[in-house]
């Protein structure tokens, strides 16, 4: 398991999942297994939102196997499955001091829209912080120009 050096702590649990899917039908975790043992290699979680938008989170790869493209062959293939569901918009939302990975998104299409959200101090489901300047950074990528 990879520690982060932002926040610590168990950051997703089953238990939070299966109440995540219960609480809306509509949304999906899309989840990548592989070779005979069916290895989990990733996973995603897609939710609707209003005019044909969605949010997207929990994109994780096993780390043992990141830098073999499966986060950017995830990324695409979660894309592919909101435009299937009628989606037009994806949103998602990532820590403000982790540069590298919004930049890797931003190659991927998505764009800083600007807009942030306060970091949720003392909510465990989103980790231990180590930092007292945390936020997130709100990014969009438009699927329906194409």
């Amino acid at each position: 398991m990879q520690r982060s050096r932002f926040h610590g702590g168990d950051r997703t649990s089953a238990g939070w999942l299966a109440e995540q899917i219960a609480a809306d039908p509509a949304a999906a975790l899309l989840v990548w297994r592989a070779g005979g043992d069916r290895a989990l290699l990733g996973s995603v979680w897609l939710e609707p939102k209003p005019a044909g938008g969605w949010y997207l989170g929990s994109l994780t790869v096993d780390p043992a196997r990141q830098d073999q493209g499966l986060g950017r062959a995830l990324l695409a293939l979660a894309e592919d499955w909101v435009q299937a569901h009628g989606g037009r918009e994806i949103e998602m939302s990532v820590i403000n001091i982790r540069d590298a990975l919004i930049a890797w998104y931003e190659r991927r299409g998505y764009r800083c829209s600007g807009e942030t959200r306060p970091f949720p101090y003392g909510d465990d489901r989103f980790g231990v912080p180590k930092r007292t300047d945390l936020e997130f950074v709100v990014l969009r990528k438009r699927l329906d120009f194409e």
